[in-house]
């Protein structure tokens, strides 16, 4: 069991390397389907694993300066007493959390399955933007962007919405915030987007996983084999992830979301 976990582990953090896609996404459906682990122990070990790895990647960003500081503030106002809030939700539905957990975490997956399109879609309409401004003689490289204009309270919103998601489903912080972040500033690049959520996603699953800490179903043996496997894969996927080609990636990504998703709201 415990070799299978850290198998698991691996194949998660390499994905999650790999696509970016948190994982939440990944990770707790994998241990719900495969290995039939409570889907609130499922959820308080995948957050205390993703407070270990998320570090890694949000330290690569800050040093490349590919994190916007200005939004970060209101960010974390929204999302990380709402992860907390998240917790103490499932706490108030007793007995029953585990069945409902099971149907809004699979109502998750197929939000972020739905996100990796809208947010595919909207790469391909900059791609598209940045070729009419070359062909017309623009620069080849986009110029500095401007100081960006601060809207706090959707700003706000967008993290109370996502840390409560992340919270009762660990689902969220690198999908569902992502996406809303860019249909809110869509002249942020994708490097800015993927930095200031890794950032912002440090307290705010730190947040949940001390709820869950406190009032969940944690498990430190499921947790350790999960991190044995995951701490090598991540780093492995982030190394591989130059050489694989969206196209392959991210289609593939999204069937294993949507079927997954079907398959916990009871629909497969």
């Amino acid at each position: 069991m415990q070799l299978d976990l850290t198998l698991a582990g691996l194949v998660g953090g390499f994905v999650v390397g790999l696509t970016g896609m948190g994982g939440g996404a990944l990770m707790t459906p994998m241990l719900v389907l495969l290995f039939h682990i409570d889907p609130l122990a499922a959820v308080s070990s995948d957050l205390v694993v993703s407070l270990v790895m998320k570090p890694v990647g949000a330290s690569v960003h800050m040093r490349r300066g590919t994190v916007r500081k200005e939004l970060l503030r209101w960010l974390m106002l929204g999302s990380v007493p709402a992860a907390f809030c998240g917790v103490l939700v499932l706490r108030a539905l007793g007995d029953d959390a585990g069945n409902r957990l099971k149907l809004w975490l699979g109502i998750a997956l197929l939000v972020a399955a739905a996100c990796i399109v809208v947010k595919a879609r909207l790469q391909q309409r900059s791609r598209a933007e940045q070729r009419v401004l070359v062909a017309a003689g623009g620069p080849l490289e986009a110029p500095a962007p401007p100081a960006l204009n601060v809207r706090p309270l959707p700003t706000l919103a967008i993290g109370a919405v996502g840390g409560l998601v992340v919270g009762m489903t660990s689902v969220g912080s690198g999908s569902l915030i992502i996406v809303a972040l860019m249909l809110l500033y869509p002249r942020l690049t994708s490097a800015e987007l993927v930095g200031t959520d890794l950032v912002q996603a440090i307290p705010l699953v730190g947040s949940a996983a001390l709820g869950h800490l406190l009032f969940g179903d944690f498990q430190l043996d499921v947790t350790a084999a999960l991190l044995l496997g995951g701490i090598p894969g991540i780093w492995l996927g982030a190394h591989v992830s130059s050489q694989a080609p969206d196209r392959i990636v991210k289609p593939v990504l999204f069937l294993v979301l949507m079927a997954t998703g079907l398959k916990l709201i009871g629909a497969i």
